[in-house]
């Protein structure tokens, strides 16, 4: 285990050098020479680090946080997303690409398999965000510097071949490890669990279509939750977990970017309203203030929980002590143990009951910053389920997984919270909390009881704007606040990096209307 640490420490400091987090000037791992053992480690440490700008940029379209005013007011730019696609390529892919390679050529199954299943998961991934990526001629590297792109769709049917010959991969590895423990990051190299995460990311994806072919999309989700192991418990789930060091600093991004004296995000006042009015417990843990009197519009009388409105475009007043930070969960901040002004009398489960602890403006010695992205994990499996079951007749208890995603969610933020000095949820909120939103449901016809199922997974899914991201184009669920002065309409895709524009020669001569096309142009998926 304490090799395992250390080499943790080692790849995610070398990452996360730098201000954004991912250096892509750095020249990539030369696939010809590392071991597997250290190369797997490697893509999804660069994974992770790569994922900064985009899981920051599609948290603020879908308003959990404000990363950016301009991205808040749906302006994006050749640069809003460039470092994500340039590492996932020079770094991450190519990287998985070398150990699928030479682990096929030396019967390494176990490398093979989780190799394939993290490029299914990354290459579907920027699918959603991007749409049409260069895939087929990618993986040629320097002897193609000007790859076409695919089409999204052909893209997503290669990704779900590519999982079934990776569960196939593992099934030929007879041990219950597919590679030492010390050799991957997000499972220690268990068996089992891999395969309950292949199993949950085909769910993710053919739910995902489920507006292209709902026939297909109904008779696979079907099979799957009646003959695989899907993520059925908080312990498999497929989140990267950093760690709690700052020298060299292998903390949460969003630990490292606003535990300091400097700031770079506001927490979304939308997101703050909903959780406060909606007696939701969670608050406590996703918000930390550092104010407790502060609101909107300078106010001193307010409750504390001081963000920004979506689509703001007022210059940012000085405001670096008194505005709302991240929480203890996910970016291993603090817990907000402080008493809250204004709370309604009818609160049962967002109180100021033991409520002891006080604001205070948060420096880098708080928290432990040992934070997690939730990739894919139990609650989303479970709400993933529920909206199949409403939308395409599979069969399943919708009611019953819907319940499930809240009580896993509820769970795995006090787990969370209790082994990094926070505080336990009670037995008695979070039943009670599910009980509340269970009587919401059955009072609700059909179209609210799917409401009532995105906006509680929009909850969970708090630390993964990319998913959430997905969920909103899919569904217009939740209904998100109006931007007070959009410069745009709402991002159907994500701006190409600026740099593959200008250097791709395949592209033609018009890349400017290739570029302006992403803001309006639906995901193959998105109909």
């Amino acid at each position: 285990m304490q090799s395992k640490t250390l080499l943790y420490t080692f790849l995610i400091a070398g990452l996360c050098s730098c201000k954004k987090f991912v250096d892509i000037n750095t020249d990539p791992n030369n696939p010809t020479t590392a071991q597997r053992s250290l190369l797997l480690p490697s893509t999804e440490v660069s994974m992770a680090a790569n994922m900064y700008e985009l899981n920051s940029g599609t948290e603020t379209f879908i308003q959990h946080t404000v990363f950016s005013s301009d991205l808040g007011r749906y302006q994006q730019q050749g640069t809003s997303f460039d470092e994500p696609w340039n590492g996932f390529y020079s770094q991450t892919l190519n990287d998985l690409e070398a150990i699928i390679t030479s682990g096929t050529a030396e019967n390494d199954w176990g490398y093979v398999a989780i190799a394939k299943l993290e490029k299914a998961y990354l290459v579907s991934l920027m699918v959603d965000m991007w749409g049409d990526i260069p895939y087929s001629e990618a993986e040629n590297g320097q002897t193609n510097v000007s790859p076409a792109f695919d089409k999204g769709a052909d893209i997503y049917e290669s990704v779900l071949t590519l999982i079934q010959d990776a569960i196939a991969d593992a099934n030929k590895v007879t041990t219950t490890t597919l590679v030492p423990a010390s050799a991957d990051m997000m499972y220690s190299g268990t068996k089992t669990s891999w395969l309950a995460m292949a199993h949950s990311l085909q769910l993710k994806l053919y739910n995902q279509i489920r507006l292209v072919d709902a026939t297909r999309s109904a008779t696979a989700i079907k099979a799957l939750v009646t003959d695989s192991t899907l993520i059925n418990s908080n312990t498999l789930d497929y989140t990267f977990k950093f760690g709690p060091l700052q020298n060299p600093n292998n903390r949460h991004p969003w630990h490292r970017s606003e535990y300091q004296s400097s700031k770079t995000f506001y927490m979304n006042q939308a997101f703050i309203d909903l959780l406060f009015n909606n007696d939701d417990p969670r608050l406590r843990y996703f918000i930390f203030r550092q104010n407790a009197t502060a609101g909107l519009n300078n106010s001193t009388n307010s409750n504390g929980y001081y963000g920004r409105n979506p689509g703001d475009g007022t210059a940012a007043p000085a405001d670096l002590n008194r505005r709302s930070t991240f929480g203890i969960y996910p970016a291993g901040g603090l817990y907000d143990a402080t008493p809250i002004n204004n709370l309604p009398s009818t609160n049962v489960y967002l109180t100021n009951t033991d409520a002891t602890g006080s604001v205070k403006v948060v420096a880098s010695t708080d928290g432990t910053g040992s934070g997690i992205i939730p990739l894919i994990t139990n609650a989303m499996v479970k709400f993933i389920r529920a909206e199949a079951s409403l939308t395409l007749g599979t069969g399943e208890d919708a009611r019953q997984n819907f319940a499930d995603g809240i009580t896993a969610n509820l769970n795995s933020v006090s787990t969370f919270s209790s082994t990094r000095g926070g505080v336990t949820m009670s037995t008695a909120t979070i039943t009670g909390y599910v009980n509340k939103q269970l009587a919401a449901y059955d009072a609700a016809d059909d179209a609210g009881k799917l409401s009532l199922v995105m906006t509680q997974k929009y909850i969970a899914t708090y630390g993964n704007g990319m998913e959430t991201y997905n969920d909103y184009r899919r569904t217009a669920l939740p209904v998100l606040r109006t931007p007070l002065s959009p410069l745009n309409t709402f991002p159907l895709r994500l701006y190409y990096s600026q740099t593959e524009l200008s250097a791709n020669t395949s592209l033609g001569d018009d890349v400017s209307s290739l570029q302006v096309a992403q803001q309006f142009t639906p995901v193959f998926w998105d109909k």
